[in-house]
């Protein structure tokens, strides 16, 4: 059999409008047990998806746990990113089992889920295992994710991919997201995000820039 070749995206590959982001439980009190990353780097990514999923127009849901009584305020990277987002609070570990949550994933209607949040063993497994269940194509973005330990995260990717679970990262997301540089609608918003928040891709953003006026557009 012939096989052919043709210009075309793989069907796996995220689009801003094929999926609903879900943001949980990126809090103080969750952030402070966290070890498997450092809160700098968690915070970082967790920017630069906040802002990619904002700047995209991705449908996007945020979800706190006992905000008020324990865990504290969503983080302020989330919060300029979506300045006028609501934030759904919740008592159940498993954001699947909120029916707020579910009401709004129903609104949206999205068939693809991308989850992110604290902690990835407890509150990132629960939903995964259970959108998977009832036949959603998942995505983790790992490194917007952390747990009390390394071995704890790790056991929870692993676990998660077993059951089905595409990783991602962060950078990956938004580039994903961008995909093409002949979209100049948004190369301006996906390099300033790179520059910002994306670490040693930024820094060669900001240095090819300022030495060379180069453009990933540019052939």
């Amino acid at each position: 059999m012939t096989i052919t070749a043709t210009p075309t995206p793989g069907k796996t590959l995220l689009s801003p409008k094929d999926h609903t982001l879900i943001l949980i439980d990126h809090q103080s009190q969750m952030a402070f047990a966290t070890h498997s990353i450092d809160a700098t780097s968690l915070r970082t990514n967790v920017a630069l998806v906040a802002h990619a999923a904002a700047g995209f127009g991705v449908s996007t849901i945020l979800t706190t746990v006992a905000e008020k009584s324990f865990s504290g305020p969503i983080f302020d990277e989330i919060k300029d990113a979506f300045p006028n987002g609501e934030v759904t609070d919740r008592t159940s570990m498993n954001t699947w089992e909120d029916a707020n949550v579910i009401k709004r994933v129903n609104a949206i209607g999205k068939e693809r889920i991308v989850f992110a949040g604290l902690w990835t063993s407890v509150c990132i497994v629960g939903p995964v295992a259970s959108a998977i269940d009832q036949g959603y194509a998942v995505y983790v973005i790992a490194d917007a994710c952390g747990d009390i330990s390394a071995e704890a995260h790790t056991r929870a990717m692993e676990r998660m991919i077993q059951l089905g679970a595409i990783p991602v990262t962060s950078v990956q997301y938004m580039l994903e997201l961008q995909r093409d540089w002949a979209r100049t609608e948004t190369y301006e918003l996906t390099t300033g995000i790179a520059r910002k928040w994306g670490g040693a891709y930024g820094l060669g953003i900001i240095y090819a820039k300022t030495m060379f006026n180069a453009s990933e557009g540019a052939h």
